[in-house]
């Protein structure tokens, strides 16, 4: 008997299309690993019948490691991290797993690859391929491609088995050495300074650096400052009002005019236009024009839609949501969750996806309607596609879910449905109105076909009703009212921070809740209480310290270069070892500059007192910059700080379940304090304290000290004299604010600017 060995990626993945395969006649037996059981039964394959051995992995065999000594913190410099030589071993907890595969591969024929179809299953596939291999050099390989766990598509895949793709898998091992590479150097480097620095707090904690959870971390830091540089203004409005009763039947329909001005941010100026609409005066209709208007249908779901969608509509964050639609992907309920396609193929059969939920009680009849709509389902296309992956959709109805599973498969099912229908449409009434010498104008809105809308009550458009006006009508408005209002700058939501890592190729579809998990786990960032990102102290001080060293690590152009250059190697457009050398040179040559300008550039923390973080600490040379309070508080912890939600530090040999090589060694021993130090002393590297001395270089520092008592002293400027307070005049959102500035002429002055 032809015996083929079988290997998914997950144990319910095996067993789930085991029982696909077997029609359910298939027998059990244990691995040498409890999780991972072996599926055996009978099946047609490769053109004759097999005995199938059908077992699992649980995630990534293979990680890249260091060679001997430079595993240990202190073996050798963290600029030689960029050099060594790296090597892929097992990981501990998967040593069962290797031993089951080497030991089923001994009496297999044939070997078929049922990892996910994305980059990292590829690599997944090769590490089984590696491992098989060395016990059968000549085995043969085969490759399963499918994007759901149904009969269709499992059976399509068996009977269409295709080649592994090798350059795929390179793309990750570049990535993972990478990885493993720049994470190492800079976590050594900026955790063993900053626990000489501050030996109290973090004497235990490690300060990772990621090429993606840095510029992550940048993306929350960035609109934190922004926020904090905004200038609130006051702004002051008119609205017009108007209830009138036409006929009895509909009864009284109350109007309200906007002005056409929108604002001003002069209360003055405002109430003096107020008066002239608020004396007894008549409103006169200028214009009364009307339109069709159409509310667009959602366009197909990929996974950034997916993980914004779930985020801002049901309070679900990205990682939960992703684990969910795993789960629901392995039952077979929905199609693959991790593609960048948004574009249905035109032979992609609709209908019988459709079909499937006619029977559901709360979107059956919809789904029914949709089938006998003329042209049947006529999804709205986006222009992405990975060729991999059709845009996420249910696969079959699942009654029987409940909680948040039901919650994101419902989400899932909807807007599959709606993005099949048609868009809504409706007929817009617009009339403009003068009242005292000003224009304010007012929209009416008749639904004609709901459409898409009767089923996606995630969108909201509703009708608006406006009495029916004429041209040279007059009227005595019934209210005329000034109102006013603060201009704000919200922080980042979740939904927010996908966006821009997917706008600058921060990361991929697949890894952008990873990424942003990580940062909550080291307690880079917190959660406010509506659940907006805030960077924590250590988060702030890491981003401002590279930035003060003039590397803007926290920037997203050096990942995005990367990501960019992986999707080369997958189309085979870039060769693996020039790509791997050319971003290790990169980042050495970034990484020496940083460790140069930190050897040189005594810094002392500059401390905020902004929105209620009131700690103060002396900064480590070089990497440091405003602490940004202790955050803390809400769930899992007491704290100072604006009410950031706590989160629990991830352990240092936490592993990434599919990817993300991290270093995965036991934290250094902190170095002890000098007797006489406090947390609010500057302390050089070799935890003592620091001496002050004044920058002799030429260049914009010179002359510069440490800024003693920034808070209640005199400032001084670059030339070493103290600054002058001065006041905004421009017109705009700072207009009024206090800055410091030099006491030269203007020709004359240093340059030296502070809020």
């Amino acid at each position: 008997v032809f015996k083929v060995l079988n290997v998914a990626e997950k144990n319910d993945a095996a067993k789930r299309i085991s029982d696909i395969l077997s029609g359910h006649q298939y027998q059990v037996r244990n691995g040498l690993s409890r999780f991972n059981k072996i599926y055996e039964f009978n099946y047609y394959m490769l053109g004759q019948n097999c005995s199938i051995s059908f077992t699992s992995l649980s995630g990534h065999l293979l990680n890249y490691d260091f060679t001997g000594i430079y595993r240990k913190w202190y073996s050798c410099h963290p600029l030689s991290l960029f050099d060594v030589a790296v090597e892929k071993n097992v990981t501990e907890n998967m040593v069962d797993i290797k031993r089951t595969l080497e030991r089923e591969v001994r009496n297999s024929q044939a070997l078929v690859i049922w990892t996910d179809c994305d980059r990292e299953g590829e690599n997944i596939g090769f590490e089984i391929i590696n491992i098989c291999r060395n016990i059968k050099s000549n085995i043969p390989v085969y490759r399963a491609r499918f994007s759901e766990i149904t009969d269709r598509s499992i059976k399509s895949a068996c009977n269409n088995l295709q080649q592994p793709d090798q350059r795929v898998s390179d793309a990750v091992d570049v990535r993972q050495e990478l990885d493993l590479r720049i994470g190492a150097a800079f976590t050594r480097f900026q955790t063993l300074r900053l626990q000489k620095v501050f030996p109290n707090t973090l004497a235990d904690k490690l300060i990772s650096y990621g090429s993606c959870q840095f510029p992550t971390l940048g993306f929350v830091v960035e609109r934190y400052k922004a926020r904090e540089q905004f200038q609130p203004e006051d702004f002051w409005k008119i609205e017009v009002v108007h209830t009138i009763t036409q006929n009895e039947a509909d009864g009284p329909i109350t109007s309200t005019f906007s002005w056409k001005r929108n604002r001003l941010f002069n209360e003055l100026a405002c109430q003096v236009l107020y008066a002239n609409c608020e004396t007894p005066v008549v409103a006169t209709v200028t214009n009364v024009s009307s339109r069709p208007r159409s509310r667009w249908r959602p366009l197909a779901m990929d996974t950034v839609e997916l993980e914004k969608l779930a985020s801002r509509k049901l309070r679900i964050n990205a990682k939960e949501t992703m684990k969910i639609a795993e789960s629901l992907y392995t039952q077979g309920y929905i199609s693959y969750p991790r593609t960048e396609t948004n574009s249905f193929p035109k032979d992609f059969n609709l209908e019988r996806l459709v079909q499937e939920q006619t029977s559901h009680p709360d979107w059956g009849g919809f789904a029914s309607r949709l089938l006998g709509l003329n042209g049947g389902p006529q999804p709205r296309n986006g222009h992405k596609s990975d060729q991999a992956h059709p845009p996420i959709h249910p696969t079959k109805a699942a009654p029987h879910l409940t909680g948040n599973n039901a919650r994101i498969y419902e989400l899932i099912t909807r807007h599959f449905l709606a993005c099949c229908h048609r868009d809504a449409k409706g007929q817009e009434t617009s009339v403009e109105i003068e009242v005292g010498g000003e224009s304010f104008s007012v929209q009416g809105l008749m639904i004609i076909e709901r459409n898409y809308l009767e089923v996606y009550h995630y969108d909201r458009w509703n009708g608006k009703i406006i009495a029916v006006y004429e041209i040279g009508d007059q009227f005595e408005p019934t209210d005329v009212r000034m109102t006013s209002g603060r201009t704000t700058a919200p922080l980042l939501t979740e939904a927010d921070l996908i966006s821009l890592m997917d706008k600058h190729g921060i990361g991929t579809d697949a890894t952008h809740a990873e990424h942003i998990e990580t940062i909550k786990q080291r307690m880079y960032v917190g959660l406010t209480n509506d659940q907006r990102f805030l960077p924590g102290e250590l988060g702030m001080g890491l981003v401002e310290g590279y930035d003060l060293m003039g590397y803007a690590m926290s920037r997203p152009e050096l990942r995005a270069e990367l990501e960019a250059d992986l999707r080369r190697i997958c189309d085979g457009t870039a060769n693996k070892n020039d790509v791997l050398q050319r971003h290790i040179s990169t980042y050495r040559s970034v990484f020496q500059e940083a460790i140069q300008k930190a050897d040189n550039q005594p810094v002392v923390s500059q401390q905020s007192q902004r929105g209620g973080f009131s700690s103060r600490r002396a900064a480590p040379r070089g990497v440091g910059g405003r602490g940004v309070g202790r955050g803390g508080g809400g769930r899992g912890g007491e704290g100072r700080g604006p009410g950031v939600l706590g989160s629990r530090g991830a352990r240092p040999g936490t592993a990434a379940p599919r990817g993300g090589t991290r270093e995965k060694r036991k934290m250094p021993t902190p170095a002890h304090p000098h007797p006489h130090s406090n947390e609010n002393t500057p302390m050089c590297n070799c935890s003592e304290m620091a001496v002050v001395l004044t920058v002799r270089r030429e260049g914009p520092n010179t002359g510069r000290q440490p800024q003693q008592n920034a808070g209640s002293g005199d400032r001084m400027c670059k030339c070493n004299i103290q600054a002058v307070q001065r006041t905004v005049q421009k017109d705009g959102p700072n207009k009024g604010r206090v800055f410091y500035t030099c006491d030269k002429p203007r020709a004359e002055q240093c340059g030296f600017f502070e809020w």
